[in-house]
């Protein structure tokens, strides 16, 4: 299991992004889930985007299965710094399916509700930093064969 010193800081650096994303979809859940309202700093925009149908995939909320994107995030990235092969493939199907969920939710937010929710955005440009680094990421000697 050789890993070299820049994976673990790669690796450390997307499993803080993905604590950050945690976070931010924890809260939207629990928001959703107890009825109350997010705090949103007086964007209609926001209210409209939470509020929507969009918001939610058979009751479940989307904020919910990102929570549970970004949590698989965090231990694939970290279980991938210590140096465990499988974690790196399972990170990066974990995170090229956010990233198409997000292109998705980005695409609903423009041209179906002409709306961007604040938290939405925040999520998205988590997001696309954990992509951008699986696209930068070193490779292993084990990846290189």
């Amino acid at each position: 299991m050789g890993r070299s010193r820049i994976q673990t800081i790669f690796y450390s650096a997307a499993a803080l992004i993905s604590l950050v994303g945690l976070a931010e979809a924890t809260y939207l859940t629990v928001v959703f889930l107890s009825g109350e309202t997010a705090v949103c700093g007086g964007s209609p925009d926001c209210f409209q985007v939470l509020g929507s149908s969009y918001a939610k995939i058979g009751g479940i909320p989307v904020s919910g299965l990102g929570a549970l994107a970004y949590f698989s995030a965090f231990a694939f990235a970290t279980f991938a710094g210590f140096g465990y092969g499988h974690a790196r493939r399972f990170f990066a199907w974990t995170v090229i399916a956010m990233f198409g969920m997000t292109l998705w939710l980005l695409f609903v937010q423009a041209f179906r509700l002409h709306a961007f929710c604040r938290y939405c955005l925040f999520s998205a440009a988590l997001v696309f930093l954990l992509t951008g680094l699986l696209v930068a990421r070193p490779v292993a000697e084990t990846e290189k064969s």
